[in-house]
C-alpha cells in the first residue's frame, strides 16, 4: 500500500463549488481508496491505495471527484515524505522575508525552464521560490494584495494549488 496526500484546487470558495470534508472521503472511499482523511476545509486529504504511480492515484481521484460533484476537481499529490521535507524548508526558503509566506502545489514537477520562469516572476517585495513541486510565493503582508497570484503561476506551470505555510506545517505534523 502506498499513502499520498492530496491537495485539492479550487474548492470550497466563497460558497461555490463546495465540497465538504466528509464528502471528500466519502467519495474516495467509494472509488476504492483507503485510511482517507481530511486536514480542515481547504481541500487537503491523506489516503492509501495500492497503486503507485502519482499518475494513476491522482486520475483516479480526479475521476472520482468529477463523477461526484459534477466539475472538474484538480489535484497535485505529494508523497508524505515530500510533505515532510516541504515543511522542514519553510524558515530556510523565507529567510530574511518579513511577509506571508503561501506555497503553491504543483500537479507537475516543473522542469528547469519552467522554474526558471517562476522563479523570474516577481514584484516589489515578492518573489518566488520553486523547490520540486512546491513553488513558495514570498509575498507582501496582504496576500489579497499580491500581484504573485496562483493565477500568475498557472499561467507558468499549470495546475497548481495554494495553501499558507501554517497549513503546510500543520499538515506535515499530523500526517508525516
Amino acid at each position: 500500500m502506498s499513502t499520498w496526500i492530496g491537495f485539492l484546487r479550487a474548492i470550497n470558495l466563497a460558497g461555490r463549488r463546495t465540497f465538504s470534508p466528509r464528502e471528500i472521503v466519502a467519495c474516495l472511499e467509494e472509488a476504492g481508496f483507503t485510511d482517507v482523511a481530511t486536514h480542515i476545509n481547504t481541500g487537503n486529504v491523506r489516503l492509501t491505495t495500492r497503486m503507485r504511480s502519482r499518475e494513476r492515484v491522482a486520475a483516479a481521484m480526479e475521476k472520482a471527484f468529477a463523477a461526484d460533484r459534477g466539475f472538474e476537481v484538480p489535484v497535485a499529490l505529494l508523497t508524505p515524505a515530500e510533505v515532510r521535507a516541504l515543511a522542514d524548508e519553510l524558515d530556510e526558503v523565507a529567510a530574511g522575508h518579513d511577509g506571508t509566506h503561501y506555497v503553491c502545489l504543483l500537479a507537475a514537477e516543473p522542469d528547469a525552464q519552467v522554474r526558471r520562469a517562476l522563479e523570474a516572476l516577481e514584484a516589489p517585495g515578492e518573489r518566488v521560490v520553486v523547490r520540486g513541486r512546491a513553488a513558495h510565493l514570498l509575498l507582501g503582508p496582504d496576500f489579497h494584495r499580491s500581484r504573485l497570484t496562483n493565477a500568475a503561476i498557472e499561467k507558468v506551470a499549470g495546475v497548481g494549488t495554494s495553501r499558507n505555510r501554517t497549513v503546510v506545517a500543520a499538515i506535515a505534523d499530523k500526517w508525516c
